[in-house]
């Protein structure tokens, strides 16, 4: 069994000496202790990953705090079912869990359930929403970026063939790449 720890703060200006410390303190080597200093909200953390490549079954995956490993509760739920499935334990020192023991897993299953019932709780916060929206007579989704006058405007400038696109989106207060999706535009002929 090794213990492999994982440190991580979210910007480049903060210190890593109390994580490391504290991992050390938990028995991680220092060899085994993988260092990031990125947001938690980045998908990819290399150091994360290459941790994780390196876990064995009979490893113990060591964190200072929750926060720390998971992106949010659903992700971090992820990790730990990952880590469970391959026979990794998941220990995180500030939060008392440890799921190498029978209470730690409770734990951790009492925060999963947590996680399940607020993924739930949103998702019908949102369909209530969309259907008081509806019954208002609101639709979902993006307002135009266009207003039909402005496409009516642009497509004649087009169409005129006197301008350039960049100075019809000047015009009608857009973007080119704007532009090109609301108005017909002409396939260019192979003379």
């Amino acid at each position: 069994m090794t213990k492999l720890g994982y440190a991580r703060v979210s910007t480049g200006d903060q210190n890593l000496d109390l994580q490391i410390d504290a991992l050390k303190g938990a028995g991680v080597k220092e060899r085994h202790i993988y260092q990031e200093k990125m947001s938690g909200t980045k998908s990819d953390r290399p150091q994360l990953e290459a941790l994780l490549k390196a876990a064995r079954e009979g490893d113990v995956i060591v964190v200072w705090r929750l926060d720390r490993l998971g992106r949010s509760m659903k992700h971090l739920v992820g990790i730990v079912d990952d880590l469970k499935s391959q026979g990794i334990g998941f220990v995180s020192i500030q939060d008392g869990i440890d799921t190498t023991t029978i209470n730690g897993e409770l734990i951790f299953g009492i925060f999963a359930s947590l996680a399940q019932f607020e993924r739930n709780l949103i998702s019908e916060r949102t369909k209530a929403g969309l259907r008081a929206a509806r019954a208002r007579g609101r639709k979902g989704g993006r307002p135009k970026s266009l207003t039909d006058k402005q496409i009516k405007t642009a497509q004649k400038m087009y169409d005129k063939n006197d301008w350039t696109m960049a100075e019809i989106a000047e015009t009608v207060g857009t973007t080119v790449p704007t532009l090109y999706r609301h108005i017909k535009v002409q396939p260019m002929s192979s003379a």
